[in-house]
């Protein structure tokens, strides 16, 4: 019968590494990539944090319900993370505690206690007004290639509430013409196949069937938005370029500022749909949320829809 574990638990930097990297390629195994990969990108800050303390013996991290305390005090104070990360960033020690637990490094979960902070119940991205709107699409050009590209990304993000990271995973086959209108399928946050169809509005099809006009390839997995440039035409663009280029014409139109994201235009589409008097759980159905309540909340108290509605 092996030994019980024992607690606490000090690990050198190279073994908290190995750790990490089966909890990863093993415990996460039925994850998607998307959410291993966000689980290894916030135990980055942990790690770093675990590394300090290494290198002083009499306040290495001994995986203690103390020591997990201190850790979210330095992403608080030292850090100065929103309370939406530190949230984020303990839970992905919680569950590589899970994992120590289930490997039998660990009695007991240390971090199982320490709570994150509370995630503020209204959005903290705004959201554009109709004349915002206006405004960033005539900041965008209309005569290049990248001009009309980006015209059609900010389209589907106002008009269809589609995301960064649909719009990277999306590929012309995913473009569905039918009797009943246009359909995008796409891959959502967290999914692991194309099982949504999205309803693209005429506000969102004119701008990509313009775009789609001068593309050369017909392959239906070719990926749907790709790079103009000159060293990388034709690469499927990623969440930080489609970013990137969004805040680019937020700010041409002097439109960025505290609170405005590239992720406001996702949030817009609801708002449109909703002044236009489109039923709520239709809305819902659009933006594939599990509930609009935080949303209209937001929403009713920046004045932008009526309590009634």
């Amino acid at each position: 019968m092996p030994d019980a574990p024992a607690s606490p638990l000090r690990l050198t930097v190279a073994e908290l590494d190995k750790r990490l990297a089966t909890f990863v390629s093993d415990y996460l195994k039925d994850k998607s990539p998307e959410t291993r990969g966000t689980y290894r990108r916030s135990l980055n800050e942990f790690e770093r944090y675990h590394a300090v303390r290494a290198q002083r013996p009499s306040s290495r991290f001994r995986f203690v319900e103390a020591d997990v305390e201190a850790y979210k005090t330095y992403l608080m104070q030292e850090r100065e993370l929103s309370q939406v990360s530190v949230s984020t960033y303990l839970t992905a020690l919680r569950r590589l505690c899970d994992y120590l637990v289930a490997r039998g490094d660990l009695d007991e979960n240390p971090a199982r206690g320490v709570k994150g902070n509370r995630r503020p119940q209204s959005h903290t991205r705004g959201v554009l007004t109709a004349d915002d709107v206006s405004t960033l699409f005539d900041a965008v050009p209309r005569m290049t290639p990248i001009g009309r590209r980006d015209r059609a990304m900010v389209a589907l993000m106002v008009y269809a509430g589609l995301s960064e990271v649909e719009l990277v995973r999306a590929d012309l086959g995913d473009v569905d013409r039918t009797l009943m209108g246009t359909f995008l399928r796409v891959q959502g946050k967290g999914r692991q196949t194309k099982d949504e169809s999205v309803p693209l509005d005429p506000e969102a099809v004119d701008p990509l069937e313009i775009y789609l006009m001068e593309r050369d390839d017909a392959d239906p997995a070719a990926p749907l938005f790709v790079s103009h440039g000159h060293r990388s035409t034709g690469t499927r663009l990623n969440t930080r370029s489609v970013r990137g280029r969004i805040n680019t014409h937020l700010r041409a139109a002097k439109l960025k500022k505290r609170g405005i994201s590239p992720h406001s235009l996702t949030h817009t589409a609801a708002l449109i749909w909703l002044t236009s008097g489109m039923p709520v759980e239709e809305v819902r159905r659009r933006m594939r949320h599990g509930t609009l309540e935080t949303t209209m909340i937001s929403f009713k108290k920046q004045g932008l829809l009526k309590a009634g509605e």
